[in-house]
């Protein structure tokens, strides 16, 4: 490893950055966000794209490679085509990409590509007109699928479909969506319900297991043990016979935390060491005091050394009070 490589207290090698350009969505998924939410930071709260700039560049200059544009929903940040050429554009910076709902992705998909995004990652918890709109608080279905054949169309492959498996709520869609993403040639990740915030603690009432999952699909399908490029925390299988996968994020049932190579930077410029945890670190008042590179990577360094082993979603469910849109997805 790197003299200047981000290694944590237990000797966890941190590479990559999510990055939220704003606490806004589109859309109010019931495990997200509450209906009628309006608690929202100003705008002059974000970090602007200078000042993420910035920061990519330090991460990239302690050994960080991949990064990932977030939210809250990314694309109702205006400009963010110039915000990705400008990461683009940063020396060691190998693998960016997105996470949309894809309410707004047909129309910018061509534009994100020529500016130099890599990939996207799309929520879609259902195939349902109806349940769609019922699980996203009024979400139009058709424009995410429009999102999404924009999105392959241009070549930002793979294509990765994030579907949030809810008991009762749309776990009887799961093989239809794993043939839907088939079809297409779309990567499916199947997730488990985390309790951030008012609503994802009350969603936990709907949380299912994967692991049962799993055993229902491998009664349907042969799965073979299978490897995918990016930095997060998916276990992936491919169906026999096919190029199609299957990718598993299980942060309750089988915790991941001793691999976790990342940290989320949220829009307002605290550094939050974990998902399940209130560590943190503020970065925008050495961004707004004009701190150099050399400072912003002490700064950096010395936020690693406050991640903690693990989170604790299991024991304390109810102990993060902040929403995802908050933390950077």
């Amino acid at each position: 490893m790197p003299d200047l490589a981000l290694i944590d207290p237990f000797q966890r090698q941190i590479e990559y950055l999510r990055i939220s350009v704003t606490d806004r969505c589109d859309l109010r998924c019931t495990y997200c966000l509450p209906p009628g939410y309006k608690d929202f930071q100003e705008p002059s709260e974000w970090l602007t794209f200078d000042e993420i700039t910035r920061v990519v560049d330090a991460f990239c200059a302690l050994g960080a490679k991949r990064f990932r544009l977030t939210g809250g929903e990314p694309l109702t940040r205006r400009n963010i085509p110039d915000l990705v050429g400008m990461l683009s554009a940063v020396d060691g910076l190998e693998d960016l990409s997105l996470s949309s709902n894809a309410v707004k992705l047909a129309r910018c998909a061509e534009p994100l590509k020529a500016a130099g995004l890599d990939r996207v990652n799309i929520s879609l918890d259902s195939l349902d007109p109806e349940r769609f709109a019922a699980i996203t608080g009024g979400g139009k279905l058709q424009k995410v699928l429009d999102g999404l054949a924009a999105a392959k169309a241009v070549g930002l492959e793979p294509v990765k479909i994030n579907m949030v498996v809810q008991g009762g709520v749309n776990d009887d869609e799961i093989s239809a969506m794993v043939e839907f993403c088939a079809e297409r040639d779309y990567t499916l990740r199947l997730i488990e319900t985390m309790p951030m915030g008012s609503t994802g603690l009350s969603a936990t009432s709907t949380y299912r297991s994967l692991d049962s999952v799993m055993k229902e699909l491998s009664k349907e399908l042969e799965l073979i043990p299978d490897i995918m490029p990016g930095g997060g925390p998916a276990r992936y299988y491919r169906v026999a016979g096919s190029e199609s996968r299957i990718g598993l994020i299980t942060p309750i049932s089988r915790h991941f935390c001793e691999t976790c190579n990342r940290v989320r930077l949220g829009a307002d410029g605290v550094l939050y060491l974990c998902l399940g945890q209130d560590h943190s670190f503020e970065l925008r008042p050495l961004l707004r005091d004009g701190a150099s590179r050399e400072e912003l990577m002490t700064a950096i360094r010395h936020a690693i050394t406050l991640k903690p082993e693990r989170h604790e979603f299991k024991e304390k469910p109810d102990q993060i009070i902040r929403f995802m849109s908050q933390t950077g997805g």
